[in-house]
């Protein structure tokens, strides 16, 4: 198969799959009044959560004018402003997002508050880079797709090793065929338990709100509840009202490639086992299988996703690597680790084996490239034509695990088509003044 063919067939493939009904397309060129803004001069940046993975997505994109941070947490926002001194300040991202002269918009906050940001700043015909996942629900990721074609808006998930070399060589080698038809691809991750916990029941203390947070606005679209240290800063991500577990972190990085070069999408079916569901937190440990059929000229295959204590079978552990995957094809397999390079087994068998040129493009950094396509209208490796439906996909695992049946879902239809009950958790309610 040539570049040329490879390349056309993923394009095809992206702009008709899951049935969302947009294409990827190119963002037009930023327009600041009349005026075309040329690729030297720098955009106007408001930052919408400046601590943790905020602030160093913040660090990332310093060269240009940062004219506006937000934050609920005060401290956080206070050693942005250090580094910032000319920004405005902000608590509320609503009314950062009313500033007349923003461009673009970075929106790193707990995973409850993507949408609600980062489609607002859309509609207003803003650039964004939000972090991963994308959304917080299956619905909010197809808005946002959808929204970001519409609008014509340069757009990036914050998978920032989306383009690493190692994945680039490992989706050339996959959709070049070096180990032939791919059956099966096994996918592991230490989280949670790393970081954060989950399993957990809502705290019943009450601690005061400390001074310097504000915690209705950390809340947001989330239904009003006591604050406590179980939920900030990061633990929230084991809490379903405001994350989305261990797999909404981490698949989102490691299930990448498999999405990009398995052109996985079309119908599903995924069965999701762990500890009996608790209503309020992800579970401690979970395994999903997301069954799916033919995809053009490529054969169904099982995608596995393992978290917490659950482990594969003995044959495949021995090859998978921790935070890595496994892919097993008619003619060999393929391991790589998060930010790794791909490892061809058995190794005797490939030992003199030469893959294909590389042909796809070099990234010249994640945020970089963010940056350039909103000033030229280049391209972007995840931008929400790619990262919507790819989320759409990784949070089917969480409903399914929740509703604890197999679910079968048309993304033509954005159903599931055996499960009513699982159709309630596609979409979730916004509490008033914050809805998308």
């Amino acid at each position: 198969m040539t570049k040329k063919i490879i390349n056309q067939s993923r394009r095809s493939f992206l702009q008709t799959s899951l049935g969302a009904g947009f294409a990827i397309g190119a963002s037009l060129p930023l327009m600041r009044g009349s005026q075309v803004l040329g690729a030297n001069e720098r955009l106007n940046i408001g930052a919408i959560g400046v601590g943790g993975r905020g602030a160093s997505d913040l660090a990332a994109v310093a060269g240009e004018n940062i004219v506006a941070i937000c934050d609920v947490d005060e401290n956080r926002l206070n050693a942005a402003a250090a580094k910032h001194p000319g920004a405005k300040k902000y608590f509320d991202f609503r009314s950062l997002l009313e500033l007349k002269d923003l461009d673009a918009v970075l929106v790193a906050t707990p995973d409850h508050q993507h949408a609600p940001a980062a489609l607002r700043a859309m509609n207003r015909g803003l650039h964004v880079y939000c972090e991963k996942p994308l959304t917080h629900t299956v619905k909010e990721a197809r808005l946002m797709a959808q929204t970001a074609a519409k609008m014509k808006v340069a757009t990036q998930m914050g998978t920032q090793n989306h383009e690493h070399p190692g994945y680039l060589r490992l989706v050339e080698l996959l959709q070049s065929g070096a180990i032939g038809a791919v059956r099966e691809a096994h996918i592991i991750t230490d989280r949670p338990g790393r970081w954060w916990s989950q399993g957990m029941d809502v705290p019943k203390d009450q601690p005061a709100i400390p001074s310097h947070m504000k915690w209705d606005l950390w809340l947001g679209p989330a239904a009003r509840r006591d604050y406590h240290p179980a939920y900030v800063p990061f633990k929230w991500r084991g809490w379903w009202d405001f994350g989305c577990g261990a797999i909404g972190d981490m698949a989102i990085h490691l299930m990448d490639p498999s999405f990009w070069a398995l052109e996985l999408g079309g119908k599903v079916k995924v069965t999701s086992s762990g500890p009996p569901p608790n209503a309020h937190s992800a579970p401690k440990w979970m395994k999903t299988h997301f069954a799916l059929g033919q995809r053009g000229k490529l054969p169904p295959v099982d995608v596995y996703w393992y978290e917490g204590a659950t482990k594969p079978a003995t044959d495949i552990a021995k090859e998978l690597p921790m935070n890595g995957t496994l892919f097993i094809g008619d003619k060999g397999r393929i391991a790589i680790a998060h930010g790794g390079n791909p490892m061809l087994l058995p190794a005797e068998k490939f030992k003199d084996f030469k893959g294909p040129d590389p042909y796809l493009p070099k990234s010249p950094g994640h945020h970089k490239q963010w940056i350039e396509a909103c000033k030229t209208g280049s391209r972007t490796g995840s931008n929400f034509g790619y990262a919507g439906p790819f989320t759409e996909i990784v949070l089917l695992g969480n409903i399914a695990y929740r509703v604890g049946e197999t679910i079968e879902y048309d993304p033509d239809q954005m159903k599931v088509t055996n499960v009513d009950k699982a159709n309630n958790l596609l979409s979730k309610s916004y509490h008033k003044g914050w809805e998308v």
